[in-house]
């Protein structure tokens, strides 16, 4: 038996909706949503498991009505779907009255449910959020009835409030693997097993690296696993850099500097750059001009003003920059009052009020 698994696809979602690469990135989650299910039908999978919070909201008619096309597509492939938390079934859903295409079933109930395909000889287990929260563990000691055939369980959690799992037991189940859901970074729990998908799209600044989706192989004999490859998919990555300057570092060598690595990892992708060391006080790295032409979500200047405390506190040993020194500083400062040394000093270095 052969399948894909995803989830977390958030479909209407818009990443970064404040930056000017918002409406692209609501375009992608789409797009490469579309991508897999092209690979489900390409790559002949018998089942698409979908772990939940396909929608990032109660979806309107016309998103279910877009969603189930594409599922109409692949009209040979099993797809199975279960609602999580952002998508959870509510008495007023459309999802309750919508007529999907033959190949799709939604397992909606709140509590186990199952669907048997029997050509594949194949059961899926799984439920739906009808609530904000589960905080109960619900597949602690979970039962199944003893079988010859594939089972599979599709559950969507993994946190306190979210379907806490004890992952030991869940392995030591009979299920043949275990496809889990809402945390969005990909991830193998249990080799052979047990995986969350991750998102297909990285949502937002701290999704850091690939995204994608699951592709695996069930041996209709052992009901093991047999294969499962992680399959990038995401059209680009958020990737956070660390930066280090020195007093000897100006502005525009800073700014060439940042302009190389974001043309050697790729301009398509977003980035959030973290400035650290010690800087020429006198400098004041502006970087505007690198977020009007590339995809910089975020800059971090944690770099510090290289002041030698030591020779201003002997060249003013009596006015108010000395008081302000020998007040603040001292051994093992935090790095709030390391910044309110720093930016004291600074402020009264440039002051034209006269001192006294």
């Amino acid at each position: 038996m052969k399948f894909i698994h995803t989830g977390d696809v958030h479909w209407g979602m818009c990443p970064d909706a404040d930056k000017p690469w918002g409406r692209e990135r609501a375009q992608a989650i789409k797009d490469t949503f579309r991508l897999i299910v092209e690979q489900a039908g390409e790559q002949k999978v018998d089942c698409l498991f979908i772990s939940g919070d396909l929608f990032h909201r109660q979806p309107l008619i016309r998103d279910l009505k877009e969603v189930n096309y594409l599922f109409s597509t692949i009209p040979s492939v099993r797809v199975v779907i279960i609602a999580g938390n952002h998508d959870r079934i509510r008495p007023n859903s459309a999802l309750l009255s919508f007529t999907w295409s033959p190949n799709v079933t939604w397992l909606m109930e709140d509590s186990l449910t199952s669907i048997y395909f029997e050509d594949i000889n194949t059961e899926v287990y799984g439920f739906s959020y009808r609530t904000a929260e589960i905080k109960e563990p619900l597949l602690e000691n979970i039962q199944i009835p003893i079988s010859s055939r594939i089972q599979i369980l599709m559950a969507h959690g993994g946190d306190s409030s979210h379907l806490p799992m004890n992952f030991n037991s869940l392995e030591l189940s009979p299920f043949s693997y275990i496809a889990l859901g809402h945390i969005h970074k990909p991830r193998v729990v249990a080799e052979g097993k047990m995986a969350f998908c991750g998102s297909p799209e990285p949502l937002d600044l701290t999704e850091t690296g690939p995204h994608g989706y699951f592709l695996g192989e069930i041996h209709p004999i052992t009901k093991k696993v047999s294969r499962l490859d992680f399959v990038p998919a995401s059209q680009l990555q958020y990737i956070p850099l660390a930066v280090n300057v020195s007093k000897d570092t100006t502005n525009m060598e800073l700014c060439g500097r940042l302009v190389q690595e974001i043309q050697k990892r790729g301009e398509q992708n977003i980035y959030r750059f973290r400035l650290k060391g010690m800087r020429d006080p006198e400098i004041e790295f502006d970087l505007k001009p690198l977020c009007s032409r590339y995809r910089i979500c975020e800059i971090l200047d944690d770099s510090e003003p290289q002041y030698d405390f030591s020779a201003l506190f002997s060249e003013h040993p009596s006015d108010m920059i000395g008081f302000f020194i020998q007040a603040l500083q001292k051994e093992d400062m935090s790095p709030v009052e390391k910044k309110a040394l720093y930016y004291g000093v600074n402020a009264l270095l440039h002051t034209t009020d006269e001192r006294s």
